[in-house]
């Protein structure tokens, strides 16, 4: 089955449809990774695009907090600015799906969790340290992650010892192999990693192989509509330079 994987699409409406329009034809179901509203003004927006799309889903620290289920005091002042927007925003059907989505899920022999399979909501792996300790909390063969917004892979060696950090190269088929791996594909909303350009994750798990996938969207449009909805100037700026 080819799957398409995003992560953290922070209510950026524009970056979104211009990942489903670059893998248009190219897969055959959908995973979401968490925090698909957060940061952006496009909240229900991005859900019924996500829901117009056979997929499955799981819950980041955003969506609990739009619903009032963590604490906005553990955010910094624009993120809480913007949650506290996004909770005005949210229609029904909008906090309805979000309620229903797990934190952790197995399908197809992938886990999925937001921030790690140790702890699904806050954790950030973002070294080889912490990505070692979390092998020891999932099953299958690979945890897909998000969060960070920084498109990494984490590969464990079949000695179970190891953890080595493997950078991503967009455009590049990776075969997997008897090793484990935690695999993140990066922000489709709000990339962190230096490259402005929405991040996504092309999967066939029969074929066990992954290539991660760049695609550029109108960044300009967004910040005009986040401008005019008086949203903090560093969460504008942002996203011209992917950090």
């Amino acid at each position: 089955m080819r799957v398409l994987v995003v992560s953290d699409v922070h209510a950026n409406l524009p970056a979104l449809e211009a990942v489903l329009a670059h893998a248009r034809g190219e897969y055959d179901a959908l995973w979401s990774l968490g925090d698909v509203v957060g940061y952006g003004p496009y909240p229900n927006e991005c859900i019924a695009t996500l829901c117009e799309h056979p997929h499955s889903a799981i819950s980041g620290n955003h969506d609990h907090a739009v619903l009032g289920r963590i604490s906005l005091n553990d955010f910094n002042s624009d993120a809480r600015q913007a949650n506290l927007w996004t909770r005005d925003q949210l229609d029904e059907r909008s906090r309805a799906y979000l309620s229903t989505l797990p934190e952790t899920m197995v399908i197809d022999g992938f886990t999925l969790a937001h921030g790690s399979p140790r702890a699904p909501i806050w954790e950030y792996l973002l070294y080889a340290r912490n990505a070692e300790e979390s092998f020891g909390h999932f099953d299958t063969p690979v945890c897909l992650v998000g969060h960070t917004h920084v498109p990494l892979i984490f590969g464990q060696g079949r000695d179970g010892d190891q953890v080595d950090v493997l950078p991503p190269h967009p455009g590049l088929t990776v075969q997997l192999d008897e090793g484990r791996y935690i695999i993140n594909p990066g922000s489709v909303g709000q990339p962190r990693d230096g490259d402005p350009t929405a991040a996504y994750l092309l999967l066939e798990t029969e074929l066990g192989t992954f290539e991660h996938r760049r695609v550029a969207y109108d960044v300009d449009a967004m910040q005009t509509v986040m401008r005019s909805l008086g949203f903090a100037p560093r969460l504008i700026a942002r996203l011209s330079f992917g950090w």
